[in-house]
């Protein structure tokens, strides 16, 4: 997990050499997958594609700072369990009390790092394909609400506060 300047946390998590089959061979370029986090509560994704290796990280961590969500987070961990889905890609995230660390794997323990959870346990169900894993973790997170969130769109005032 690399951090910048501007306190954003960023993490390779697939770097991959792809072909492109033309008639006098094979012509390779590099597809990288980054996701950049600020570690309190906002995540990002995204995908760059070049000639070269350091090009792509370049471009997919400018696409993965533009497409930047906020995550509605309990004290280091989930509110409640969420399963997030992407194609084929399902995620399963259970919150998890203190101490208990990330128990999640490739692509879903790289977004949870730099989304600044500390506590989960996670599943990757269907695929392990990093991008749909990726997306379908991010799609879980973007699904959460927090009670504030929820009383308001209810119109019921929330009496007991969660702690």
């Amino acid at each position: 997990m690399e951090q910048n300047e501007l306190g954003i946390h960023e993490k390779i998590v697939a770097l991959n050499r792809v072909a492109k089959v033309v008639k006098g061979g094979r012509r390779f370029s590099f597809s990288a997958l980054v996701v950049v986090g600020d570690g309190k509560g906002q995540v990002g994704y995204g995908l760059g594609k070049a000639q070269e290796v350091p090009e792509a990280l370049r471009k997919a961590t400018e696409r993965a700072k533009k497409n930047m969500v906020s995550i509605a987070l309990v004290d280091g961990t989930l509110p409640y369990e969420v399963l997030g889905a992407y194609g084929a890609g399902r995620v399963m995230l259970k919150p998890a009390s203190k101490g208990t660390g990330i128990i999640a794997g490739g692509a879903v323990r790289a977004v949870m790092e730099a989304v600044g959870i500390h506590d989960v346990l996670a599943k990757a169900i269907g695929t392990n394909n990093p991008h749909n894993v990726l997306r379908a973790t991010v799609a879980g997170l973007a699904s959460l609400r927090s009670a504030e969130e929820v009383s308001e769109i209810r119109g019921i005032k929330l009496e007991a506060p969660r702690k």
